[in-house]
């Protein structure tokens, strides 16, 4: 199995800093939507508890079943958050931390960002850089003006 990754490109007046978190719960949502389970990695535990509120709140006509790692069923909703390893296996990474995990390699799908912001991008260029010396096969895609936050 070699492992995709897509960075996904924020749009340049994507001011708001959690433009990206919103983009990620699209990401996950799509993938709940083709029965994909998601792990959703966070740079700490704040941010994870950001994203499960966002989560929460998101889509009032379409909820994503989700929890925070060790919270909910016994093998996790289809939608797993946590800014420590994952204890199960899942085939879809998105990654919002500064790096690439060490375990990174387990999932056949990540999805990264690009901020707008320049030293966020530059991170997100050492990110891409990486994953290209890991073997893992690199994407972009821009987020088109619909599903922008701005």
């Amino acid at each position: 199995m070699q492992t995709h990754v897509i960075f996904t490109l924020m749009p340049d007046d994507a001011t708001d800093e959690g433009a990206h978190l919103v983009q990620a719960c699209l990401q996950a949502a799509h993938y709940f939507r083709h029965n994909q389970r998601v792990f959703i990695y966070t740079q700490n535990q704040a941010d994870a508890h950001q994203i499960d509120e966002l989560l929460w709140s998101f889509d009032p006509d379409s909820f994503i079943p989700h929890n925070l790692i060790g919270e909910g069923p016994k093998n996790g909703a289809a939608v797993e958050i946590s800014w420590q390893k994952p204890t199960s296996r899942r085939p879809v990474l998105i990654n919002l931390t500064s790096q690439v995990p060490d375990f990174a390699g387990q999932f056949s799908q990540i999805i990264d960002f690009v901020p707008a912001n320049e030293a966020l991008k530059q991170q997100a260029r050492d990110r891409f850089r990486t994953c290209r010396q890991w073997g893992f096969q690199v994407d972009t895609q821009a987020v088109h003006a619909a599903q922008s936050t701005s």
